[in-house]
């Protein structure tokens, strides 16, 4: 990316000559960035350090954002608190979900958690796809009980804003659980003047944002939440197919 970028940059100004002077000086800044362990975020438009997070240190996190949202309406719902245990056991197993939940209990109970704070340690350590889950799974957690209130869709919104997901990307997810006449078309990040054109080249690059296999990587647990979004996008695009007889 970076040396394509350098190679229009230089072509602007010194046409073909200082294309390819570009194309060599971005190619070797990409070589010396990803020795750094740095790595540019197209979505952010940033360059962002990327160490790995153990898996003990990824679970007690998340599940501190878990308890930062089913603390938000002021009342810890039992099924809110149901659907997460559900969706650990899924991901590592009932013996080792059960031992988090005992920590996950002090935290919901007697802690203070600073969401920028664990935000910033996640983002720093985790891929944008990964983020894009987490916050779809903080989503299925407030719904859970059947209504997502302001309080909560504002910490959802806090929480996005920390992760450095972008809003167009937090209003796709939204609307992945909130239904409105032009739901479809918030899934595909469009309005609903889009021509069939925009339709289709939205859709692609919605399937290559949120397909599974970028999550091939993760446990069973967030790559079903990963088809679960993915078959959203699937409804969304077929749903306006229909609408307009594509």
């Amino acid at each position: 990316m970076i040396k394509w970028i350098a190679a229009v940059l230089g072509f602007f100004y010194m046409r073909f000559p200082g294309a390819i002077i570009g194309f060599l000086i971005g190619s070797a800044l990409e070589v010396l960035i990803k020795n750094s362990g740095f790595t540019y975020s197209a979505n952010t438009s940033t360059f962002q350090k990327k160490t790995r997070v153990s898996p003990g240190d990824f679970e007690l996190n998340l599940l501190s954002l878990c308890s930062i949202v089913i603390k938000s309406d002021g009342n810890i719902s039992q099924t809110e608190l149901d659907y997460v245990r559900s969706y650990f056991v899924r991901a590592y197993g009932k013996e080792r979900a059960n031992a988090t939940f005992k920590t996950f209990n002090e935290v919901i109970k007697h802690r203070e958690i600073d969401a920028k704070r664990i935000c910033a340690y996640l983002r720093m350590r985790t891929a944008y796809e990964v983020r894009l889950q987490i916050l779809h799974f903080l989503f299925g957690i407030a719904e859970a009980d059947g209504n997502v209130d302001k309080e909560e869709l504002r910490q959802l919104q806090n929480i996005a804003s920390y992760l450095h997901l972008n809003q167009r990307d937090f209003d796709s997810i939204k609307a992945m659980f909130f239904k409105s006449a032009d739901t479809a078309y918030k899934i595909l990040e469009i309005e609903k003047s889009a021509t069939d054109d925009e339709v289709k080249k939205a859709y692609r690059t919605m399937v290559k944002k949120y397909h599974p296999d970028k999550l091939t990587h993760m446990d069973e647990a967030y790559q079903k939440g990963a088809r679960e979004k993915f078959n959203k996008v699937q409804e969304a695009y077929e749903q306006i197919q229909k609408e307009r007889g594509m």
